[in-house]
């Protein structure tokens, strides 16, 4: 028998796929040299980074770091086939380190981007807050070793969703999309109601404008 369980909340696939288009049109601009385009897609990704470190507090059960925060030992059973009825309802212990390195990769971006000077189409707000040679260096990694490392990321995160699918036959997209996912046993649902939703978008207000202000540092 099958229990349907909600285990992405709607702020959380929003925040997902908003996530995912900013990341894919900051690279395009990048590459296209639009670095106005460039420079707002920024604002929106520390926007999006401020939510789900708030999101991953207070959100929905699933969406919680405390829910897929595994220990060592949880990981390795998990790789030796001794999974915990946990780990195929929300993130696996695989997925999760993906979670988090996704968004420690990009919170570095994003910091270097806030403090790098090209000399030429941008110069991050935060940039005259510390030295030259700092802001020389932040914008040499942002333009080439944490692009990279966001691409490698983000492929690899495609390449684990068609192996899921090719060999475990577990559709990942499906959940992201609806928010419900059948499994085996019975099992907390994340809650996903108007109240959290309105209290997501609060917190995401609450979030652009921090952002705001950061962005306002530059010119005070």
């Amino acid at each position: 028998m099958a229990y349907r369980v909600r285990v992405w909340d709607l702020p959380t696939r929003l925040f997902h796929w908003l996530l995912a288009a900013c990341v894919i049109a900051l690279v395009a601009t990048a590459k296209a040299g639009a670095m106005v385009w460039h420079e707002r897609l920024g604002y929106a990704v520390l926007t999006l980074l401020l939510f789900r470190l708030g999101w991953g507090v207070v959100g929905g059960h699933w969406s919680r770091f405390a829910s897929f925060l595994y220990a060592p030992g949880s990981v390795v059973a998990y790789l030796r086939g001794r999974a915990h009825p946990d780990h195929v309802i929300g993130h696996t212990p695989l997925g999760a380190a993906s979670v988090f390195a996704m968004l420690l990769v990009l919170a570095v971006q994003v910091g270097t981007g806030l403090v790098s000077d090209d000399e030429i189409a941008f110069t991050g707000p935060l940039n005259r807050f510390i030295s030259t040679d700092a802001g020389l260096a932040a914008t040499s990694y942002h333009r080439s070793i944490g692009q990279w490392l966001v691409i490698g990321l983000v492929l690899l995160h495609l390449a684990a969703i068609a192996w899921y699918g090719w060999r475990k036959r577990e559709n990942l997209v499906r959940p992201m999309l609806a928010g419900d996912k059948e499994v085996a046993a019975q099992a907390r649902s994340s809650r996903d109601d108007t109240v959290t939703r309105v209290a997501a978008a609060l917190l995401l207000a609450a979030c652009g404008a921090v952002t705001w202000w950061i962005i306002g540092l530059g010119t005070g």
